[in-house]
């Protein structure tokens, strides 16, 4: 009978020394695959990053990283999707800089990304190019607010869509400048880029990796890029700022967010990881070609650049009248 006893002790105290070691030593993150959110189309900037940076994370994590492609609304979508995952570190969001300006373009949003995203880091930033076409009679930035004055509501600009950052991009031009400029959307930037390069429209702030190949080939002038210094692709050309409209700066940044409550050391790590992934020579390169400088940065340092941003685009945003319902 003691025998029996001392075993049943020996029994339930080996069960509770296993539930305190489980969590005194939780298992080591990530113990399985880990999924990044993109709230938009396969094969656009966003997927690129994505699956740039989830296949290094593939091989320093020794787990599958994959990617989630949900796009509509605007990147809503898929990001609902990500602000209501389990905060766990397993599912993560890749999103463009669409996701702070999205609060003051639609009257009705599921999720708050200041309250239910937390940052992990900048990843990339991109700027536009002022394009026009050929036949349009501006060689520099202060030739086309010249002539845009001198023909107000008679130019018009391409933007891949209402909300779009180079429809953004283009309105805050037009308030800097005093210039009135129609807004030409396109269900998405390709469709854009096409009328602008068939002389249908004649101004658009194209993304780089879409304009450089048409602008290096004759079929579209550019006049400047939009970012606070001069892009290393296009060195000769100036910035916005540069070429008379001082203080000038848009562009899209790129960033990896995770659910609200996402433990403090797992975005540690991410951030650590990622930042990483960032400085390698292939990566950097990778990046280059897509017109994208690798940025990387503080949890922190992301949080400060989402809450500028949010009140610079939502003042446009309301100047301009735009909504999205």
């Amino acid at each position: 009978m003691k025998s029996i006893l001392r075993f049943t002790s020996l029994a339930l105290f080996g069960v509770l020394f296993a539930g305190m070691a489980d969590n005194a030593f939780p298992q080591a993150y990530p113990n399985k695959p880990v999924r990044i959110i993109v709230p938009f189309p396969a094969g656009g900037s966003a997927d690129t990053l994505a699956r740039t940076i989830g296949q290094k994370l593939t091989e320093s994590f020794g787990q599958q990283v994959l990617i989630d492609n949900r796009p509509g609304a605007g990147g809503n979508i898929g990001t609902d999707a990500a602000a209501k995952s389990a905060p766990d570190g397993y599912t993560l969001l890749m999103t463009p800089s669409s996701i702070i300006s999205n609060p003051s373009l639609y009257s009705k949003l599921s999720y708050d990304p200041m309250k239910d995203l937390m940052p992990v880091t900048e990843v990339a930033w991109t700027p536009n190019i002022l394009v026009v076409h050929p036949s349009v009679p501006a060689n520099s930035v202060k030739e086309l607010i010249a002539l845009a004055k001198s023909k107000p509501g008679q130019l018009s600009y391409a933007s891949g869509g209402n909300g779009a950052t180079n429809h953004l991009a283009g309105e805050l031009f037009k308030s800097m400048t005093g210039i009135d400029m129609v807004h030409i959307p396109y269900k998405g930037n390709p469709v854009a880029v096409l009328d602008v390069l068939n002389g249908q429209v004649g101004v658009m702030f194209d993304f780089m990796i879409t304009s450089l190949p048409h602008v290096k080939a004759g079929k579209l002038r550019a006049l400047a890029v939009t970012g606070a210094k001069r892009s290393p692709q296009l060195p000769d050309l100036p910035t916005v700022a540069e070429a008379g409209v001082p203080g000038f700066e848009a562009g899209t940044w790129f960033a990896v967010l995770a659910p609200a409550g996402t433990p403090a050391a797992i975005v540690k790590q991410l951030n650590n990881e990622i930042v990483k992934i960032l400085n390698l020579p292939d990566v950097k390169e990778r990046l280059y070609q897509l017109g994208a400088e690798p940025r990387g940065g503080t949890p922190e340092q992301l949080a400060t650049l989402m809450k500028q941003d949010m009140a610079k685009w939502a003042k446009v945003i309301k100047d301009a009248n735009i909504h999205i319902d």
